[in-house]
């Protein structure tokens, strides 16, 4: 089946965000209706079929996979703090003052600090976390992309977060009545 200018439109601009509802509203038709009109074009067997043939033709052109992609997302997923940053004890000398000021002594006095593991030393799932780098008043601050996020587009794609309002729930129901008043 050949696709109305509309849903020309609709397959376009769902490519942009995977938006049903912002596609339908970008390509023409009414607001109100965006939503319904969106789930209704996915449905659509010849709809699904440019959607799948654009995207093909898209990754085949920028050759990124969904395994490329799963791997980013699993970097950051699986980032451990410690492989950037250890929090380490180390040790202060001190002077230690008689009543009339004069220094007696010499003590050690523990106190935490920070070691930083030099980017040539991490590996490159660990490199791959990274957001960015820099040198702040208070020393280097090395920030990681979202974990969260890449946790819940990992579970997502595994299937494990299941959104309540679209449980498919099926299957038969036997009812049996029972006459029990006299």
């Amino acid at each position: 089946m050949k696709l109305t200018a509309k849903q020309k439109a609709f397959v376009d601009e769902y490519l942009i965000d995977l938006n049903a509802t912002q596609a339908a509203i970008r390509s023409g038709y009414s607001k109100k209706t965006a939503r319904q009109i969106g789930e209704k074009n996915l449905s659509r067997p010849y709809i699904q079929a440019a959607l799948e043939k654009r995207m093909k033709a898209r990754q085949n052109r920028t050759e990124i996979t969904q395994d490329q992609v799963i791997t980013e997302l699993a970097k950051i997923a699986f980032a451990n703090g410690a492989d950037y940053a250890q929090v380490v004890e180390r040790k202060r000398r001190v002077p230690v003052f008689s009543d009339d000021g004069e220094i007696t002594d010499y003590e050690e006095i523990p106190y935490q600090d920070v070691d930083l593991t030099l980017t040539e030393n991490l590996s490159e799932n660990s490199k791959g976390a990274i957001s960015g780098i820099k040198m702040t008043k208070n020393g280097i601050e090395v920030g990681t992309h979202d974990k969260v996020k890449a946790l819940e587009l990992l579970g997502k794609h595994l299937g494990m977060f299941v959104e309540r309002s679209k449980l498919d729930v099926s299957g038969e129901l036997s009812v049996t009545f029972v006459d029990d008043i006299e």
